[in-house]
């Protein structure tokens, strides 16, 4: 960590960041009254499951078609005007607010706003091998999502803070709204100061024009970038079933403590146990970030990922099939560590195994399957969970699916056993180092 954070570039990118996911969580308790941004007020299974649905499909499935463009323009310029652009949107939202606007408009602006969020993270994800050497990628993962995280946690409380002050109502969501404005604008001004083409992507990958016809055939040439390259195959194949599992445990989750759980103090139900079952996950995250770099040293990165996707599976079926609020705590520790060390894991063999002038569009992708598996998992959890959440049928076939992932990992891991597909750079300098080798053997026997 000492050594990342003593690169400027590093800590510039890790500023922009920080600035704007703390922006992201300030403007999501802002707008945590609306019910469509707070699914977890429903109480029914398909209520839950559309409120997600609205909230996340909408930019997951634009975000493929915004990877063509993180692949084409300067990321340093993507992420300045993204900081840019809302700051706009959010006096927007502010706006409506005020104006009491309710409905399509008011929706779609605060859509518009994850949206670019999300754009944001992709490129932050892709621009992120640009500041760190392939060494040290598992760590800058494991240090940079994982503060993201708490940034937007913090951004969050602060929000809650405010709200004392200003009130709730539409008048003072419109000013934690605005005040969401400012670290937007924070995450421009630092990221400006990267020179334009830091970042990447590299210049020979870039054009001047981008037309419907261009983003269409990036498209084509990220998927099957990912379908020719068995190894970024297996780590996109492995995090999307890992969300259906997880999308599974969280609606789950939300039902057990809505309708379930009413006992109170440690361990409580309702939406007090929610909180604390936030509370063990957000701890998980961190134990995560914190074992996974020397971990994954130790062992390496699929073993790794297999290993806590088996255990964590079994662990959710153990503590989770009391159906009581102390044990479910336990496992919601479990699976905070168990989602954070895979996705730490995917981040990375994604990072140093695509080429620069695809990273931006398979992390886009990536983001999509991300989002997308969650809402179908919901979805097919609101067809099979009863209201109260209890069921060992579904319990036990998430155990079995996350066994069935972690062994999916297992064989890629017995597959390679060479390294793995690597990148245009990375196969330079192995071509470099072959001809160096060959050349002193041969004038050791000329010699």
């Amino acid at each position: 960590m000492r050594g990342l954070l003593a690169r400027r570039d590093f800590r510039r990118l890790f500023g922009t960041r920080l600035s704007a996911q703390f922006g992201d969580g300030v403007f999501q308790a802002a707008l945590a009254g609306t019910v469509l941004f707070d699914p977890q007020r429903a109480a029914e299974p398909l209520d839950v499951a559309v409120g997600f649905a609205v909230l996340l499909l909408p930019y997951s499935l634009v975000g493929p078609f915004a990877g063509v463009l993180l692949d084409r323009w300067s990321r340093r310029q993507v992420l300045v005007w993204s900081g840019l652009v809302r700051a706009l949107l959010v006096g927007l939202v502010a706006a409506l607010l005020v104006g009491g606007v309710a409905g399509a408009p008011f929706s779609l602006a605060g859509l518009a706003v994850l949206s670019v969020s999300r754009f944001v993270l992709a490129a932050l994800s892709a621009a992120l091998p640009h500041t760190t050497d392939e060494r040290s990628l598992v760590s800058a993962n494991a240090l940079s999502t994982t503060s993201g995280a708490v940034s937007a946690l913090a951004g969050g409380g602060v929000a809650i803070l405010l709200s004392l002050v200003v009130g709730r109502g539409d008048g003072g969501d419109a000013v934690l709204a605005l005040c969401a404005a400012v670290p937007y604008l924070l995450a421009s001004v630092v990221a400006a100061g990267f020179p334009r083409a830091h970042l990447g992507p590299d210049a020979a990958s870039r054009s001047t024009a981008l037309g419907a016809r261009e983003v269409l055939g990036g498209l084509a040439s990220g998927a099957r970038y990912v379908w020719q390259h068995r190894r970024v195959a297996t780590a996109l194949g492995a995090i999307t079933l890992h969300r259906v599992w997880f999308g599974l445990l969280t609606l789950m989750t939300l039902l057990l403590y809505r309708n379930t759980f009413t006992t109170s103090g440690l361990a409580a139900g309702g939406l007090t146990g929610l909180g604390e079952v936030m509370a063990a996950g957000a701890a998980g995250t961190l134990l995560a970030a914190v074992v996974t770099p020397a971990a994954v040293r130790a062992v390496g990165r699929p073993r790794w990922a297999a290993g806590v996707l088996a255990v964590g599976g079994v662990a959710q079926l153990a503590l989770g099939a009391a159906f009581r609020p102390a044990p479910v705590l336990v496992a919601a520790l479990v699976l905070g560590f168990l989602a954070q060390a895979v996705k730490i894991c995917v981040d990375t063999t994604l990072q140093e195994t695509v080429p620069d002038d695809h990273r931006g569009r398979v992390f886009s992708v990536y983001d999509a399957l991300f989002n997308v598996s969650y809402v179908v998992a919901l979805l097919v959890g609101a067809a099979v969970l009863p209201a109260s959440g209890r069921s060992t049928a579904v319990l036990t076939a998430v155990a079995i699916g996350y066994l069935a992932t972690a062994a999916l990992l297992g064989v890629e891991w017995i597959r390679r056993r060479v390294p793995d597909d690597p990148t245009p750079d990375q196969a330079t300098r192995r071509r470099s180092s072959s001809a160096q080798a060959a050349g002193s053997s041969l004038s050791r026997r000329t010699g």
